[in-house]
């Protein structure tokens, strides 16, 4: 299999397992689940251009290609292929849908992780190359696919560079120059090679952050789509097996309903950018937290491994600030 990632450019993937997991109904699903939840609402790029294509499906093979890229263990590898497996359409919309879930943390994907992995054909496939699936399943066994907060992981470093590429706020020779200047060492971190990249990469993380994961636009989206859903959810126009489909079967369901119900209507014209919106923290009808992402990354300063913050002090406040949930205060035209 030739495969051309816009992040990583041209792999030929040939390992039977990494082959038979991609072809799985379970991966195959994620094409068609969008990254960032429901783009219309928030993406500067023309949808209809065809420019903006941002699938957990092309996400997850980037993590896979990142990790093979720096040497990790094939299991490794395994473990960020099918990590994101456990997404409701519309990704992070969920948990503003269903009460599993954090909206200061988003956590429903997580929560029923391993139950989901357990009803695919992934055991299967595991088991035929003799690959066990609880070792797969314990994020321990893999420290550079995942890491908790602020700490660099695949997972975090793809949907940055990702996201930051599609939205156009960086180019393909800066993550040329980032992914030559980054490391993983033999304790299973994540290093730049030197302060200056380190730094840079940071910033870049922090833009993305605050305006494209825990900017307003997002938390429109997030309560738009939610209360859609949800309402939806509640007359039985989907169910919930159909959130763990795809985001075009959940909307073709929905759109079936909406002239002939004017609260629905309602719902799909706030969630499709009809009735505008604002941040209004003296009159609103919804208040809505945004889970907040920032790095310190690692790097190395005269053969010491050092974090961003201990080179620039400030750096130190960014990341306690940054850190905490954003809260809105949604008003809708109508």
């Amino acid at each position: 299999m030739i495969y051309t990632d816009k992040v990583y450019g041209k792999y030929k993937i040939s390992e039977p397992v990494i082959l038979d997991l991609i072809n799985s109904t379970a991966i195959q699903r994620l094409k068609y689940v969008n990254q960032d939840g429901y783009p219309p609402l928030f993406v500067k790029l023309p949808i209809k251009t065809g420019k903006y294509q941002n699938s957990r499906y092309a996400h997850s093979i980037g993590v896979y290609l990142l990790l093979r890229k720096y040497n990790a263990s094939l299991e490794e590898q395994i473990a960020g292929l099918i990590h994101d497996v456990s997404h409701t359409a519309f990704s992070h919309c969920i948990d503003y849908v269903l009460n599993t879930g954090s909206e200061k943390e988003h956590t429903h994907q997580d929560n029923h992780f391993e139950e989901f992995v357990k009803k695919t054909q992934i055991p299967k496939i595991l088991n035929r190359y003799g690959i066990k699936l609880e070792s797969i399943l314990d994020d321990k066994n893999f420290p550079l696919k995942e890491k908790k907060l602020p700490d660099l992981c695949a997972d975090r470093i793809d949907y940055s560079l990702r996201d930051s590429l599609i939205f156009q706020e960086i180019s393909k020779d800066q993550i040329r120059n980032f992914l030559s200047n980054l490391v993983a060492t033999e304790n299973n971190e994540w290093v730049f090679k030197n302060s200056t990249v380190a730094l840079e990469y940071a910033k870049l993380f922090r833009k993305y952050n605050r305006i494209y994961l825990s900017g307003i636009a997002s938390a429109i989206m997030f309560r738009a789509v939610g209360d859609c859903l949800k309402y939806a959810l509640k007359k039985h126009y989907i169910n919930y097996h159909d959130l763990y489909t795809t985001d075009n079967l959940v909307l073709q369901k929905i759109k079936t309903a909406v002239e002939k119900d004017a609260e629905l209507k309602l719902y799909w014209q706030r969630m499709n950018g009809k009735i505008k919106a604002k941040n209004s923290p003296n009159d609103y009808d919804a208040r809505v937290f945004c889970k907040s992402r920032i790095v310190d990354p690692l790097y190395i300063n005269k053969g010491e491994i050092k974090r961003i913050s201990q080179q620039y002090p400030k750096w130190k406040m960014v990341v306690e600030k940054e850190s905490a949930p954003k809260e809105y205060f949604i008003k809708f035209d109508k």
